[in-house]
């Protein structure tokens, strides 16, 4: 998805793509597939890029040094990026700098768990995405499994209070090496089984105390941590009108998908301009209401089904705006996304829902 944006800025991409035909190999010409864990690979496709960024947090740590060290323009650097990669140095470091967030520690056996009380939320320090790595614990017995699968890979457990939240929100922004940031507006998210199934932005009946502080806590970190490109912000409001930082991401992020068609400049455009240094576009709004929901694969394994939703999609509504990312077909796994905006929150709900459930199969769509 940043490779539209890059056509219309003239920025060549070259891409490192974890296996043949996935999504971005299929519209960047410039490739070669490799794994993102092997540092040999990681200076072969960035020899003679003048900036290198990512679209995940995983690339080992030291390996992003070593390209730094070697001269590489890496956008996030490490130093912030990390953040995003390892929950723990974020909550540390986050807690330092006076940003709210949930009660939490690092935990290494049961009774450390239990010290620090139940019930409460179990996540795997790196690695985890999409609710993966992440475990709610109620009492003794739930503990052994996300103990046992960080032991497997390595990495620590962050225990976190389970927070007693109205809502999940999103703060996006972006910001450039010479220190310019743009915010876009606080959205809701709403979550299904770990995954984010709709957004909408602006977060509806938030108020304008609270969507502020969401976009000041989000250009903090941006300016704390030294972030280059985008970093998403995701909170939770609290039943009790706070805001307390749940996760972080620099990269464009689901969250932000409606940007590409709801604002003046997407997050991916901003994304590009700001980790090569050119002025930053406006972040602002085209309509009141602004509304994404996801496609999710379905047990159908034809990615082909899917295109077969257009031609109903379409004519039903032409002011629709479907992105499919050409990307296998996996029960739950996000394979498209479609936007709607305008005046009407309730009407550009229900054109998003209806488009998505279609796509889906949820309306009985099907090839014939």
């Amino acid at each position: 998805m940043m490779a539209q944006p890059a056509i219309a800025l003239g920025l060549p991409l070259r891409l490192l793509a974890e296996g043949e035909g996935v999504s971005a190999a299929q519209v960047i010409p410039d490739q070669m597939v490799g794994d993102y864990r092997d540092l040999d690979t990681l200076k072969k496709v960035t020899e003679g890029c003048e900036v290198v960024t990512f679209d995940h947090e995983h690339v080992p740590t030291e390996h992003l040094h070593a390209l730094e060290a070697a001269g590489v323009a890496v956008r996030p650097g490490p130093d912030a990026l990390v953040h995003a990669q390892d929950k723990g140095v974020m909550r540390s470091r986050l807690t330092e700098l006076g940003i709210p967030c949930p009660r939490n520690a690092i935990v290494s056996s049961v009774a450390e768990v239990e010290a620090f009380g139940f019930p409460c939320v179990l996540k795997t320090t790196r690695g985890g995405y999409d609710g993966k790595g992440v475990w709610v614990v109620r009492d003794v017995a739930d503990v052994a499994e996300p103990l046992r699968v960080a032991e497997e890979a390595g990495v620590q457990v962050l225990a976190e209070e389970l927070v007693d939240f109205r809502r999940e929100l999103s703060a996006i922004v972006a910001r450039s090496p010479s220190g310019q940031a743009a915010a876009y507006p606080v959205v809701h998210t709403y979550q299904e089984n770990g995954i984010c199934k709709e957004v909408i932005a602006p977060a509806p009946d938030l108020s304008p105390e609270l969507a502020v502080e969401g976009e000041q806590i989000a250009l903090r970190i941006a300016g704390e941590l030294g972030v280059t490109g985008v970093l998403a912000v995701e909170m939770f409001e609290t039943v009790d009108g706070r805001l307390l930082v749940n996760e972080l991401a620099m990269r464009p992020h689901n969250t932000g998908h409606w940007t590409q068609d709801g604002a003046v400049t997407s997050q991916f455009e901003n994304h590009l301009r700001a980790v090569m240094d050119l002025p930053l576009g406006s972040p602002a709004p085209r309509a009141k209401w602004s509304v994404m929901v996801n496609i999710l694969g379905s047990s159908q394994p034809d990615v082909g089904r899917l295109y077969d939703g257009f031609p109903h999609a379409m004519a039903r509504d032409p002011h629709l705006r479907v992105h499919l990312y050409g990307k296998e077909m996996r029960p739950g796994r996000k394979v498209g996304h479609v936007n709607v905006y305008g005046d009407d929150l309730d009407d550009c709900l229900e054109r998003a829902r209806h488009a998505a459930d279609w796509f889906q199969g949820d309306l009985g769509n099907d090839s014939d």
